[in-house]
């Protein structure tokens, strides 16, 4: 069966962010993606210099309203990313409730990018839709610790505490939920970062099953820009092979991730040169270059199952 996912994001001409580091890697995965550009920049904004033009809220519904013309606005996947406009954020809750209307199976996931390391990168104002209008609707969502914790106005210091939070977030909407990246200290030492996954099925019999995992992800010294969006584009593609195993889909997303940036940071060094940092683009994202990881990834990284239990 055709896979047809729309994803709003933001586009770059050069470079790997939003939707260019989200549409390829899902092609070659099988799915058929339909981008709208919530953005359209030169390049991402951790360069010197950016140009560019930003979409609408009335922009974004003229293209819908187009597709909608054409009777083409039948999806089994959204994925949706970077908004910095409530007006506009609004727009795509309106065309998530219409299109999960028209199909109920519909799976809707989300990267409520907000920030990092307590601080917010987008208006404050974002964070109310986010909480009671977007994360609803969600059936994945991918926050990093500190998104998750505002979300939820629950502070995390412990696993204990990500369960808790990661139950909070079920009750608001998701059956998925992978926290992508926390400072929880990782029992294997300083040079990994923890993510945790949880998943919610339920039976038929109307029984709830969940599972939650953990991951001990490699630190690389040095910032990338484009792989948040990876994560959730390559969530999306495994949950759809995995739907009833949020470990081995979390394993391949997580390792596909791990062979880009290992790829990258080894080419960006060489252009570098001995002794110098990288610079922006040379710190691009390998996409195109990890073709054969994205489509059959070495599991190089395992989850470890945490709780398990029926209720």
């Amino acid at each position: 069966m055709e896979c047809r996912v729309l994803s709003i994001q933001s586009h770059v001409v050069r470079g790997y962010v939003g939707n260019k580091s989200a549409t390829f890697p899902l092609q070659v995965l099988g799915f058929e993606v339909d981008s709208i550009n919530s953005v359209q920049f030169s390049n991402h904004t951790g360069y010197g210099h950016w140009k560019g033009q930003v979409l609408t809220a009335e922009e974004l519904n003229v293209l819908y309203e187009g597709i909608k013309l054409n009777d083409v606005n039948h999806y089994d996947y959204i994925l949706t990313g970077y908004s910095r406009d409530t007006s506009f954020l609004e727009t795509v809750v309106d065309i998530i409730k219409e299109l999960k209307g028209t199909n109920p199976k519909l799976v809707y996931v989300c990267d409520p990018v907000m920030g990092d390391q307590g601080a917010m990168y987008v208006p404050e104002n974002l964070l109310p839709v986010y909480r009671d209008k977007v994360v609803p609707l969600a059936d994945i969502l991918t926050p990093n610790q500190f998104e998750a914790e505002i979300l939820t106005g629950r502070k995390m210091h412990s696993v204990e505490d990500a369960i808790e939070v990661m139950d909070l977030l079920h009750k608001m909407g998701p059956e998925t939920v992978v926290l992508t990246s926390t400072d929880l200290p990782s029992t294997r030492g300083d040079q990994f970062l923890v993510a945790l996954g949880s998943q919610k099925i339920i039976k038929p019999d109307g029984t709830i099953w969940t599972q939650k995992i953990c991951m001990d992800i490699p630190k690389v010294d040095a910032v990338f820009v484009g792989t948040g969006d990876l994560f959730a584009a390559m969530l999306l593609a495994w949950t759809h092979h995995h739907p009833k195993d949020l470990k081995s889909a979390c394993e391949k997303t997580v390792s596909i991730l791990h062979h880009v940036i290992k790829r990258t940071i080894k080419y960006a060094n060489e252009m570098a040169g001995p002794g110098k940092r990288p610079n922006a683009g040379q710190l691009e994202l390998r996409m195109v270059q990890s073709k054969a990881d994205i489509e059959n990834p070495a599991v190089i990284v395992e989850a470890r199952v945490i709780q398990q239990k029926n209720q």
